[in-house]
């Protein structure tokens, strides 16, 4: 692998964990979430971004969430923890270097400012894409990646996040929102894996351990981006589902079959990470119906991933 090139993650997450998080900036000289047990380093990082986080598995998780955003895909007004909520990770690799891995979620208008704000200031954008269609308004994830001591890469990122939520995205027609009961257990126990519940929102995340990735002695794991995840909204006859499925080449094209036969929809493929061995990809979908039926596509799908596929 080449540590110079390989990128952010990915969810996205959430995610899962990396975890999308409804929770909002602190307000000024307000306390940011800290582990007792996070680095001074890495509190100096959340206190000079403004942002809140949280120290796990030897990761910083620093959470970018658009809750100044009310967004509708498909003519549902949907909830930020299903999938709006950006981020960044610290985590120290060897030679007194840490590797920063995170996802921007941005307006279209957004795009090319932060870009241009991350590339001036020596950071890496390695990858633009979408998670929906038939989104207001338009909103798309940018992956960036870097090298540095935290404080530098603090000095560096906060120059693009300025520049998140700065113009207001103009108001879309509003969405319906979905009620009613989710049975989350049956959710968990269909996927096999327990999920979090955020804001009407359950999300599961899988990590993908067996696929093994370092930059600069640092493991490239779940909360660094390397994972797949199903987050459910709705009740249990009227749902929707949204999510990232982390998979080898060679696992691509079933997990596009599987999805496809159980009527969910394929957003988006692509790479979070560059310069990689082996290479990763990642696949955005989405559906709605029972919740039920949905956790069994999903759940179909990831069984096409992993050593016992």
């Amino acid at each position: 692998m080449k540590p110079s090139t390989i990128a952010s993650f990915f969810g996205c997450l959430a995610a899962c964990a990396v975890t999308l998080t409804a929770q909002t900036a602190p307000a000024p000289g307000a306390p940011s979430v800290q582990n007792a047990d996070m680095p001074a380093e890495y509190k100096q990082v959340l206190d000079a971004l403004g942002k809140q986080g949280d120290f796990k598995d030897g990761v910083l998780k620093v959470n970018i969430p658009r809750s100044d955003l009310k967004v509708v895909v498909d003519g549902i007004a949907t909830p930020t923890p299903f999938g709006f909520g950006g981020w960044v990770a610290l985590e120290k690799g060897t030679g007194g270097m840490n590797v920063m891995m995170g996802d921007l979620v941005l307006t279209d208008a957004e795009v090319n400012p932060v870009m241009s704000a991350l590339l001036d200031n020596g950071l890496d954008v390695t990858a633009v894409h979408n998670h929906f269609f038939f989104e207001s308004p338009r909103i798309f994830y940018m992956h960036v990646h870097g090298h540095g001591a935290p404080a530098d890469l603090a000095s560096k990122l906060k120059p693009a996040l300025a520049l998140i939520g700065k113009n207001p995205a103009p108001a879309g027609a509003a969405g319906k929102p979905l009620e009613g009961p989710l049975d989350t257990a049956r959710l968990a126990s269909t996927i096999g894996t327990p999920g979090e519940s955020n804001g009407g929102v359950y999300k599961i995340t899988i990590g993908r351990p067996d696929i093994k990735l370092e930059e600069m002695g640092a493991p490239i794991n779940a909360r660094m981006g390397l994972n797949t995840w199903a987050a459910f909204y709705g009740s249990d006859a009227d749902a929707v589902v949204a999510g990232d499925v982390a998979m080898l080449d060679g696992e691509v094209q079933p997990v596009l079959k599987t999805l496809r036969a159980n009527g969910i929809n394929v957003v988006a493929i692509h790479h979070h990470m560059t310069g990689t061995t082996p290479s990763v990809f990642f696949l955005h979908y989405w559906g709605r119906g029972p919740a039920a039926k949905l956790a069994a596509g999903v759940k179909a799908a990831i069984d096409k991933t992993g050593p016992g596929r």
